[in-house]
């Protein structure tokens, strides 16, 4: 199916595309833009490992305010300002080149929805968790992240109903708060998230607030309203409403699981192991949402249980049920790390099939040769 997508956020039109229309112009046309993709994802991750080495509870902020060095805030800022222009760049250099094709659409919404996740668990650090005076809960962070990642999974539910990506306004004002977060963290210290800013509240919270706000008043009912206008032009790509909810389907009932999970967790899990309970929720939503990209790309039916949520289901039975005990945060640890190799080798065999399939390498513009 042919790619469209359409942005109407003004940040993105008139300041964010002209930057990118000059940066584009630097970028050498031998490169492939799925390195250019694959960099910026590389770049996001290097920058999370770095944060969580210093800070790996969510407690550095709030505690011991100089414990994440100053540099890794500024190189957070650079890496997230480098990750959002290769992202925004590779599908213009892939028009510039003639390269623009099925693998490299996935694989640049396939790694953004596993980005999605770490930009919001790298932000954790600078908020830090609850410590009675400042910080966020690790409960409000795991609502958090969940709005977030919905958000996404949402643009994408109505691309596979309506045929068109509309680009979340979101995206762009994220993108840029997060990288003027990490400038100022720099710049003074995550002292400046621990006093009041207005009527009592902290700047965190107003985060938290606008997020909410975007996605329930902003981004849902646009999505809502999309659908609505596809329905009414007959341009719907699903009759009934049954196949139009299909892709919902896997993702409320891994949140239903997780939030089970969280809430009746006899050892209190998300306190516990905040940062490797989040990481664990990022890597299964990702993976539920490329299974929807690929159906809504290729114009298959989505499953009606995503594989998924049969051993996780398992698990969490087994935690709230007392059957763990205290081996619940050693379980957890081997759940994670099997769903993230899991999670990676899908997306390797995925990339495989598509290169061999489309006769193309993924890094590279040279033509594989025909056997």
């Amino acid at each position: 199916s042919q790619y469209s997508a359409v942005d109407t956020n003004p940040l993105s039109v008139y300041i964010m595309q002209p930057i990118w229309n000059k940066i584009i112009k630097i970028v050498p046309l031998w490169i492939a833009p799925n390195l250019l993709t694959f960099s910026g994802f590389v770049m996001i991750l290097v920058n999370y490992f770095l944060i969580s080495f210093y800070d790996w509870d969510y407690t550095a902020s709030g505690t011991s305010p100089g414990l994440v060095p100053t540099w890794v805030w500024l190189l957070s800022a650079f890496t997230t300002f480098c990750a959002y222009a290769l992202d925004s760049i590779d599908g213009k250099h892939a028009r510039r080149t003639q390269s623009s094709t099925p693998l490299g659409e996935l694989f640049d919404h396939g790694l953004d929805s596993w980005a999605t996740s770490i930009f919001v668990l790298s932000f954790f650090s600078v908020c830090s968790r609850d410590n009675g005076k400042t910080g966020v809960s690790v409960y409000t962070m795991y609502i958090y992240l969940s709005i977030v990642l919905f958000n996404f999974m949402c643009s994408h539910w109505e691309k596979y109903n309506t045929g068109v990506l509309f680009l979340p306004w979101g995206y762009d004002i994220s993108q840029v708060v997060l990288i003027t977060a990490y400038l100022l963290t720099g710049a003074l210290g995550v002292e400046v998230w621990q006093k009041p800013f207005l009527f009592g509240y902290y700047i965190t919270d107003a985060l938290v607030i606008l997020l909410i706000g975007f996605s329930l008043f902003l981004s849902f009912p646009q999505t809502l309203y999309n659908i609505h206008r596809a329905h009414l032009k007959k341009t719907l790509k699903n009759d009934s409403l049954y196949e139009g909810l299909l892709p919902l389907v896997s993702p409320l009932l891994l949140f239903v699981l997780l939030t089970v999970w969280v809430f009746f967790s006899p050892s209190n899990i998300l306190a516990k192991q905040p940062r490797l309970f989040l990481w664990m929720v990022g890597v299964a939503f990702s993976n539920v949402t490329c299974k929807v990209i690929i159906c809504q790309m290729s114009s298959t039916r989505p499953e009606l249980f995503h594989w998924f949520l049969f051993p996780l289901a398992l698990v969490v039975y087994a935690a709230i049920s007392g059957l763990l005990g205290w081996t619940e945060e050693a379980v957890l640890a081997v759940f994670t790390a099997l769903v993230t190799a899991a999670h990676v080798h899908f997306g390797v065999c995925v990339g495989m099939q598509l290169s061999e399939h489309l006769n193309i390498y993924i890094f590279s513009l040279k033509k594989r040769i025909q056997e």
